[in-house]
């Protein structure tokens, strides 16, 4: 009697058929950034700077800018990154400054962001008049030559860690804001936000309930520049002297650094650890906007497939034993 051999579509005789890929599905936005490399090195980096800059007081009490040895003295046992001309410690300066640097750098980077979700969400969502009236506004800050309205901002402004912050954030919310209307305008556009408006939903409760919480990858990324713009844009100011020179800063250690002759003497210990800390807090922040965009966008996803699985026949188990 014949026998039917009963067969798996897309399959042939003697093979077995093939496994399919499989793919992961999607992860959080939290455990995405606790697996990635770039965010995981980024928070250590970033963490070791908060947590000196918070143990400061701790680790070097009383006031960093007090003389404490020999002038312009060579990194030590005593002194690990030697003295400046002064003689002030520098490992205390630069451990000190982290606070202020940190502190103008994250208020900076909250408050730009802040107004430029307002900015940016007002202006896609109620359009006509209104979007024509902030864009106005925002063009013409984004116009401005930067560094010469921070220059001219922070020279008539009382000097201050205050006007600082100011400054920096009357200057830096126009970009964010640019970024995140346009964003804000495709998601305006979509369904949900027309079924929300047909349903009498409130247009406070649209913006932050339906519209933001959509745009939280490009949120987190503007947050992100922001910050290190306040970090960058402050030690740039208090370079020139434009800042609270009685304040212990990266920006105001470069300053010291310069005026008193540090690179004619060749006195690298004075300037290097302030330079490089400020490179160190923006590469930190840039690998975790790395991060972030790796994983909220799905076309930068590297989803690992999985080999089939190769099963043995009696046919290939036989040519195996005769070799």
């Amino acid at each position: 009697m014949a026998t039917a051999i009963l067969q798996q579509p897309g399959t042939t005789a003697g093979k077995t058929p093939a496994a399919k890929p499989k793919t992961k599905p999607n992860r959080s936005f939290i455990h995405g950034l606790a697996t990635n490399k770039k965010a995981l090195v980024g928070m250590a980096i970033m963490a070791v700077f908060i947590v000196l800059a918070l143990l400061a007081p701790v680790l070097f009490p009383g006031d960093p800018s007090r003389i404490t040895a020999m002038a312009s003295l060579e990194p030590d046992a005593d002194h690990w990154l030697g003295t400046t001309a002064k003689g002030q410690d520098v490992l205390a300066l630069t451990v000190h400054g982290a606070r202020s640097s940190l502190l103008v750098g994250l208020t900076v980077g909250f408050a730009s962001t802040f107004i430029g979700i307002l900015v940016g969400l007002a202006s896609a969502y109620f359009g006509r008049f209104i979007d024509e009236a902030l864009s106005l506004v925002t063009n013409v800050f984004l116009l401005l030559p930067g560094l010469p309205l921070l220059v001219i901002l922070a020279a008539f402004l009382p000097p201050g860690l205050g006007t600082v912050i100011l400054v920096l954030i009357v200057t830096g919310w126009a970009g964010s804001a640019r970024v995140l209307r346009s964003q804000a305008l495709s998601i305006r556009s979509k369904d949900f936000v027309a079924a929300a408006v047909v349903s009498g939903e409130r247009a406070g409760r649209i913006m932050f309930r339906e519209i933001l919480p959509n745009m939280a990858s490009i949120v987190m990324g503007t947050l992100l520049a922001c910050v290190i713009y306040g970090i960058g844009a402050q030690a740039g100011l208090e370079f020139l002297g434009l800042g609270d020179v009685s304040t212990v800063s990266w920006g105001n250690n470069l300053f010291w650094a310069g005026n008193e002759g540090a690179l004619l003497t060749g006195s690298w210990w004075v300037f290097v650890p302030s330079g490089v800390c400020i490179a160190l807090v923006a590469f930190a922040l840039a690998l975790i906007n790395y991060a972030v965009d790796e994983v909220t966008n799905p076309r930068l996803r590297k989803i690992k497939t999985p080999r089939p699985a190769t099963v043995r026949t009696p046919a290939t188990t036989e040519r195996s034993a005769a070799k």
